[in-house]
């Protein structure tokens, strides 16, 4: 499907970009919440002569709620282990509620855009979306990237707990935003890439938050 939609776009041909959009159609016909953004697709689709407009429609559409939805998993999953991390002194927990924490939120990704795998397409999915992190260079984050979201006096008032939290927060969402480019099943183009500042600020605030109410 993505590479449909690739290859729709760049070709500017509507053939291609319809049959993209009846695949998008029957990916989601199961989908009750999809329902109208699916009829709204088919009607909008339905007016347009060009490739693009169409694969365009798609996406604003189709995958806007499906972004917020796993930009939502990806806070949720941030704020947990984050917390766990910060409060949780026991040795090696706050490492097996991160690794548990990251595989539950690529597979509610996974399903949020139409994936039903069992065990095995699961570890094929996490495979995959660890290759991506590798690829694109986002397996590493430092107190420098962290403080440039966060504010560069924060982290010198966090304990050391609450800055491995901050740490462990932010490579679940580097994960999470890698879930989502390999399990979206078209790029994105007039949808932003979520990023991970953004979730990492919705996410985390109030969190840490250390001051008197």
């Amino acid at each position: 499907l993505k590479q449909t939609a690739k290859d729709a776009r760049l070709a500017l041909d509507p053939a291609l970009a319809r049959d993209f959009s009846t695949s998008i159609k029957a990916l989601y016909s199961n989908r009750p919440e999809l329902a109208r953004d699916l009829e709204t697709m088919e009607r909008q689709t339905g007016h347009h002569m060009d490739g693009f407009a169409i694969i365009d429609t798609v996406e604003n559409t189709i995958m806007s709620p499906l972004d917020q939805r796993a930009r939502r998993e990806i806070e949720a999953a941030a704020r947990q282990v984050a917390t766990v991390t910060a409060l949780v002194p026991i040795p090696l927990a706050d490492v097996a509620v991160a690794l548990t924490t990251n595989i539950r939120m690529i597979r509610k990704i996974a399903d949020i855009y139409g994936g039903r795998s069992g065990i095995i397409g699961s570890w094929r999915l996490l495979r995959s979306v660890m290759a991506h992190l590798v690829a694109t260079g986002a397996v590493a984050v430092g107190d420098d990237w962290l403080g440039s979201i966060f504010g560069g006096s924060l982290l010198a008032k966090l304990s050391r707990r609450f800055g491995e939290g901050m740490i462990n927060a932010a490579l679940t969402a580097r994960v999470g935003r890698a879930a989502i480019d390999v399990c979206r099943p078209m790029p994105f183009h007039t949808n932003a890439k979520p990023r991970v500042s953004a979730i990492l600020q919705r996410a985390m605030t109030g969190v840490f938050d250390k001051s008197p109410n």
